[in-house]
C-alpha cells in the first residue's frame, strides 16, 4: 500500500478529478486467460481503498461480463468511483467480432444496455471504443451529446481516434479524454495525437501502459501465456520479434534495479512524467501488482534520468506492430 495519498489529475479541461493512475479492468473478464471474479472483486475493492478511483471497462469485455462484474462493486461503492465504459465494438454472444457501430441509434441502445449491466444511473466517461469509418464522427458524437443532455452520461471520450477526428468530435461537444495505447514501446501518439489533445485541453488515457505486461520483464516466452491468451497472436510476442524485444525489457529491468524500483514502476513513472494531462490505466488481477503500480505515482524523474531512458529507447527499437494485421485498420481513424 502506498504511504501517502495518490495524486489526482483532471481529465482534460472539462472532466472530473481522478487518481493519477486508473485501473483497466478488461483482463478480469477477457483476453488474458482464466480469471476469478472473487479475486477480481477483491482487487477492485482494494483499488478504491488505496485511492485508485478511475475504473475503466467496456461493453465488449467478456461480452458484457466485465460491466456486470463492476456492477457488483458499484452496488455498494458507486460514489467512490469515476466510471468509464465504452461502446462501438459489437460482438456476438460467443465473442466473435461482428462490426464497429457508431450509428446514433446504436449509441443510444449501447448506453442503455451498459447502464443496466452496471446497475447505475449514469456513466462518468463514455468512450467510442473504435471510430466507425461509415458514420460521420459528428453524427456519433451528436448522439453521445444527447446522452449527456439526458443525464445518462457526464463526459465524452474517444478511443484510437486520429488527430483530425478528435478535432471534428471536439467541435460538436467537448471531449474530456482520448484513450489510446501509449507506453515505452508504443509512442506513435507523440507525433500528432498527444499534441492535439494538449492544444484542445483533452486528457490522454494510455491503455496497455506496461506493453500488455511485457515491460514488467515477466514474459520471456509466449509459452508462458494461457492457450486462449490473446497476446499469443500479437506480433510483438511472436518469434524473432519477441527475441528482439526482450533486449528492451532487459535494459529496462537493469535501469529499474539501479534506481531501486521495479520495471513496471519505471514504465509508469515515465508515462506520468510526460505531462499532467496523462492518466494511465494499467490492468491487473493481483493486489500486490496493484500496490506496486500505484507506488509509481510517487516516483519523480529528473533530467538525468529522462536522458537515460531516452537513450535506452533509441538503442532498443521495438519489433512488430501493436496488433495483428486484421485489427490495425481500426486504429487512428
Amino acid at each position: 500500500m502506498t504511504s501517502s495519498p495518490l495524486p489526482r489529475r483532471r481529465l482534460g479541461s472539462t472532466g472530473p478529478q481522478v487518481s493519477a493512475l486508473g485501473l483497466g479492468c478488461m483482463g478480469m473478464s477477457d483476453f488474458y486467460g482464466p480469471a476469478d471474479d472473487a479475486q477480481s472483486l477483491a482487487v477492485l475493492r482494494h483499488a478504491l481503498d488505496i485511492g485508485v478511483n478511475f475504473l475503466d471497462t467496456a461493453d465488449m469485455y467478456g461480452v458484457g461480463a466485465n460491466e456486470r462484474l463492476l456492477g457488483r462493486l458499484l452496488a455498494t461503492r458507486r460514489d467512490e468511483v469515476v466510471l468509464a465504459t465504452k461502446f462501438g465494438n459489437v460482438r456476438a454472444p460467443d465473442g466473435t467480432m461482428l462490426r464497429i457501430d457508431g450509428s446514433p441509434a446504436y449509441v443510444r441502445e449501447a448506453c442503455d444496455a451498459s447502464l443496466q449491466r452496471l446497475g447505475v444511473a449514469h456513466i462518468d466517461l463514455y468512450y467510442q471504443h473504435r471510430v466507425d469509418r461509415h458514420v460521420p464522427i459528428e453524427d456519433t458524437v451528436g448522439a453521445m451529446a444527447e446522452l449527456v443532455q439526458a443525464g445518462k452520461v457526464r463526459h465524452l471520450g474517444l478511443s484510437e481516434a486520429s488527430a483530425a477526428t478528435i478535432r471534428r468530435a471536439h467541435a460538436v461537444h467537448p471531449i474530456a479524454a482520448v484513450q489510446t495505447e501509449y507506453s515505452l514501446w508504443s509512442r506513435d501518439v507523440e507525433a500528432e495525437i498527444l499534441p492535439t489533445c494538449r492544444e484542445l485541453g483533452i486528457a490522454l488515457v494510455p491503455y496497455s501502459p506496461l506493453g500488455r505486461g511485457f515491460l514488467t520483464g515477466a514474459i520471456r516466452s509466449a509459452d508462458q501465456l494461457a492457450a486462449d491468451d490473446r497476446r499469443r497472436i500479437h506480433p510483438r510476442f511472436q518469434g524473432e520479434n519477441l527475441d528482439h524485444n526482450l533486449a528492451l525489457a532487459d535494459a529496462l529491468r537493469a535501469l529499474a534495479e539501479e534506481w531501486r524500483c521495479t520495471p513496471a514502476q519505471l514504465a509508469l513513472a515515465w508515462l506520468l512524467d510526460q505531462g499532467d494531462g496523462i492518466v494511465p490505466i494499467p490492468g491487473t488481477r493481483s493486489i500486490a501488482r496493484l500496490d506496486e503500480n500505484a507506488a509509481a505515482a510517487h516516483i519523480r524523474l529528473d533530467d538525468g534520468r529522462r536522458a537515460r531512458i531516452q537513450a535506452l529507447l533509441v538503442a532498443h527499437a521495438v519489433a512488430g506492430t501493436r496488433y495483428p494485421a486484421a485489427q490495425m485498420g481500426a486504429l487512428n481513424v
